[in-house]
């Protein structure tokens, strides 16, 4: 990825000082709660979390107590959503709209959103009451390193996912009020896959406005797309694959509409609600 030289947002809050909880991934009670509650905005099925983070909660509870200087290792984070608003608010403006960029907030211990307690267990997830992204960097890197992705962009797609979902709430698509629903050809489902095609409409803009993509990054987000599939999730699971479970679509599913955007450039290629079959 070609980021050296580009601003760096305003939005990005540095609250890994905040918090606490001992270095437990679940608390139980209203964090469990939380995880059900957000759940369909993750880039993850949450139950399938639960394992990974099973697997993961002796480093994690060891990190607990690391201290991480203000701003220190949040430059990449800047860049990357520094990207999204200039792609964005071209897109907005060209449809007469004005748009206002979301907080990006990485957090450490667990810490309070307007959808709940944030924790590293639930992953990357867009809340939209408070209109912000809750990013847990080290979580972030032992989910990428469990299923093999490598490379910047990866984590890049993961932040462009999650303004994906913004963008949704900007345009009036989430119905907050509303329980998803879940299956191949639920709500959920459908929410997910289109906020993969916005990653990627974004990635292709990026690119055009200002150079960002290097040979190899768009097999890098093709990777992690593919990585979180509900299928693949399930099979890493040691589960049988059960359709009606799905809440994010297949990885065959969330590589086609992220190359989709990628091959389009527009957010209108990218209506998931009336696609069929998906």
């Amino acid at each position: 990825m070609q980021l050296d030289g580009g601003r760096e947002s305003d939005n990005v809050v540095d609250a890994r000082g905040a918090g606490g909880g001992g270095g437990k991934l679940i608390g139980g009670g209203i964090g469990t709660i939380a995880i059900l509650l957000i759940g369909w905005f993750l880039g993850v099925d949450p139950s399938l979390l639960l394992d990974v983070a099973q697997q993961a909660s002796a480093p994690q509870q060891q990190q607990s107590a690391q201290v991480h200087p203000a701003g220190e290792d949040l430059r990449f984070e800047k860049l990357v959503l520094a990207r999204t608003e200039d792609v964005w608010s071209q897109a907005f403006q060209q449809m007469g709209r004005t748009y206002r960029a979301p907080r990006l907030e990485v957090f450490h211990n667990p810490i309070p959103s307007g959808c709940g307690m944030a924790q590293s267990v639930v992953g990357p997830f867009y809340c939209p009451r408070d209109q912000t992204i809750y990013l847990d960097k080290d979580f972030l890197d032992q989910l990428m390193a469990r299923f093999g992705v490598r490379g910047e962009f990866a984590k890049a797609y993961v932040i462009a996912h999650e303004v994906g979902h913004h963008v949704q709430h900007q345009l009036g698509l989430l119905n907050d009020n509303a329980a998803p629903t879940q299956g191949a050809q639920g709500t959920s489902v459908r929410t997910e896959l289109q906020a993969d095609c916005l990653a990627g409409v974004w990635a292709t803009r990026s690119d055009k406005q200002r150079k960002l993509l290097d040979p190899g990054d768009i097999e890098s987000g093709i990777a992690a797309a593919s990585a979180v599939g509900d299928d693949r999730l399930q099979r890493s699971a040691g589960r049988q694959i059960t359709p009606d479970a799905f809440t994010h679509g297949t990885a065959a599913q969330r590589v086609h509409w992220f190359r989709r955007g990628v091959e389009t450039g527009d957010p209108r290629a990218c209506d998931t609600f009336h696609a069929n079959p998906l």
